[in-house]
Parts: C-alpha cells; sequence; structure tokens
C-alpha cells in the first residue's frame, strides 16, 4: 500500500487555507503543524499546502474524478472559476484552477453532455 500525498507551497497561509477549502468543499482533514493543512481526497490520497513563501506558485496536479461534471459546477457554485479548460476526444476534460499563487490544481474525467465533445484535443 502507499499514500499518495500532493503538496502546494503558498505564500499566505490563511488566504490559501480558504481558496483550498472552498475548492475541495471542505475543511482540511488535519493539521501536521501550523504550517501545513492536509485534505483527504479519496482513500490514501491526499492534497496539502505548505507555508513555503520562498517557493510559492508553479506546482501542477490533477486528481482524476468520476463526476467532473458535478465535481466543477459544485465548485462554481462556490464561486471559483476554472482559469481554462482543455477538451479532448470521446469526452475527456482537464479543468484547470490556478490558486492565489500560481499553483494549479485540476480534475480531470469524462464529461456526460454531449455538447462539450469535440475533435480532437485542445488546449
Amino acid at each position: 500500500m502507499a499514500d499518495l500525498f500532493a503538496g502546494f507551497p503558498v505564500s499566505d497561509f490563511a488566504r490559501s487555507l480558504r481558496w483550498y477549502g472552498i475548492v475541495l468543499g471542505s475543511e482540511p482533514s488535519f493539521f501536521p503543524n501550523e504550517r501545513e493543512a492536509v485534505w483527504e481526497v479519496a482513500p490514501h490520497c491526499y492534497v496539502y499546502i505548505e507555508l513555503l513563501p520562498e517557493r510559492a506558485g508553479g506546482s501542477l496536479t490533477m486528481l482524476m474524478v468520476d463526476d467532473i461534471d458535478g465535481m466543477t459546477s459544485a465548485i462554481s457554485d462556490r464561486g471559483i472559476e476554472p482559469s481554462r479548460v482543455e477538451k479532448y476526444d470521446d469526452g475527456m476534460r482537464k479543468v484547470v484552477y490556478g490558486d492565489p499563487d500560481g499553483n494549479e490544481l485540476s480534475f480531470g474525467g469524462v464529461t456526460a453532455s454531449s455538447d462539450d465533445r469535440e475533435e480532437g484535443a485542445h488546449g
């Protein structure tokens, strides 16, 4: 068994704590210390932020989800819109959200609506 931790260095812990809480739809699962917050997004799969101002921004992580439409709709309902949406063959989408430091947290999955399907990959 393995656990996966995907980390995002941030420059403002309180601001990032709010942003990730909105995007992920919950409070952190735990706080290992005063500089980190951790969300369990699936069994043995975690997203965390850490106060590291000198390294903030530039991280890339994608979570594959069963219901990309439901996930992105819920995030929009909570007030955050994606930075961009990439569409691929067979309804596959990658929806990218940029945090306040420029880190990217993306969600990938197959869209249920046929009007989102396009031929070829788009960026």
